[in-house]
């Protein structure tokens, strides 16, 4: 009956579809977990596979994103310039509301190979306004941070919309025809009324 999917629900508060994009080797979660502030989240993460290098990412990709990480590798000046031009497909094809953050992967890899340092990342990140933070996803540094952070920012942002959207409801209600009013009021060529 219906206590199934009560049931299937059960393992969490909320569920967060998060978008990978990028031309670097990306984190590997697909489905993760979180405990936030009491709450079990649950973040849909859908990495985008190297797909990009073909730009074939469409607006059905994005639709019902609540987070992209945009994901470069700091060994590689080409993934980083890559950005912005993330940045504006995002712009073009995902709500105007979407929560992202930048991240520079492979912070793990000695100084000498390093193309793009902190500084670039974090100076490029303020001008979009967004957080930013160095991971490795092979020695898992920063990627907790990474994921908790997003998903703090979504749940924030969610409960803000949540509270403004009461004084936006719009009521409708039939005219005020008036006592002894002979005017009829119109029908509606919708649904048979």
């Amino acid at each position: 009956m219906a206590a199934a999917p009560a049931r299937a629900r059960a393992d969490y508060d909320f569920l967060v579809k998060l978008l990978l994009i990028g031309d670097s080797g990306k984190i590997d979660f697909k489905i993760r977990t979180i405990e936030l502030d009491g709450k079990r989240i649950k973040l849909q993460i859908w990495d985008t596979a190297g797909q990009e290098r073909f730009r074939t990412i469409t607006t059905a990709y994005y639709r019902g994103a609540m987070g992209i990480l945009l994901v470069y590798d700091v060994t590689d000046e080409s993934s980083f310039n890559n950005i912005r031009n993330w940045i504006r497909n995002i712009e073009q094809h995902a709500s105007d509301n979407v929560n992202k953050i930048l991240v520079g992967n492979k912070a793990d890899m000695d100084e000498s190979k390093r193309a793009v340092p902190t500084s670039r990342g974090q100076a490029l990140a303020d001008e979009y306004g967004i957080k930013f933070f160095e991971t490795s996803a092979k020695t898992n540094f920063n990627v907790e941070q990474v994921f908790f952070s997003i998903a703090r920012d979504i749940k924030q942002r969610l409960a803000e919309s949540d509270s403004k959207a009461e004084p936006q409801t719009i009521k409708i209600s039939k005219p005020d025809l008036g006592q002894g009013s002979s005017t009829a009021p119109e029908k509606s060529a919708c649904c048979g009324s």
